[in-house]
């Protein structure tokens, strides 16, 4: 099984006065142009996901609309709780139980949870980001893994910035 884990787009500022609560902080304008374009330079790479599964929160959901646009992927979109930013490894992994029979899940979700999440991935066990990773806004990873809960370390393929797929779009 592929996780594609990806970070949300840039979102309005946390003290931005027309947000009255965070969980409904929205892309910015910037954001949205630039989440278009790395939907774009992923649609290049040829991605396409059996499942796109997002946070709740309005940014991402926003960002995850985005990238199922791009991708024709509409009827793949899922909300699940286990993205949210307050969540844990180990609720979204049990929340993930349910698509171990797809090939190919994207998880859009926030900081710290995703750079956890694939910490412990890679670690095999339980780990509080022992690897020291950050997802940048728009970032994007491949990591493969044997199975839901993982049995053990799954295999990073790639770690892309939203820069680098920002000039994917571009390529060609």
């Amino acid at each position: 099984m592929n996780l594609y884990l990806m970070r949300h787009g840039i979102a309005l500022a946390a003290n931005d006065p027309s947000v009255a609560i965070d969980a409904d902080r929205p892309l910015s304008p910037k954001g949205i142009k630039r989440t278009r374009k790395i939907a774009k330079g992923m649609r290049r790479l040829s991605l396409s996901f059996d499942v796109l599964l997002t946070s709740p929160l309005v940014r991402a959901r926003q960002t995850a609309d985005l990238v199922a646009a791009a991708l024709g992927a509409e009827a793949c979109l899922e909300e699940i709780a286990g993205l949210s930013p307050e969540s844990t490894v180990e609720v979204l992994l049990l929340g993930l139980i349910p698509y171990q029979d797809r090939g190919d899940l994207l998880l859009v979700g926030h900081e710290p949870l995703l750079s956890n999440t694939l910490a412990h991935l890679l670690a095999g066990k339980p780990s509080r980001n022992a690897l020291n990773m950050e997802f940048k806004k728009g970032g994007l990873c491949r990591i493969e893994i044997d199975g839901l809960p993982p049995p053990g370390p799954g295999k990073l393929h790639w770690l892309l910035t939203p820069k680098q797929l920002r000039c994917i779009a571009d390529s060609r």
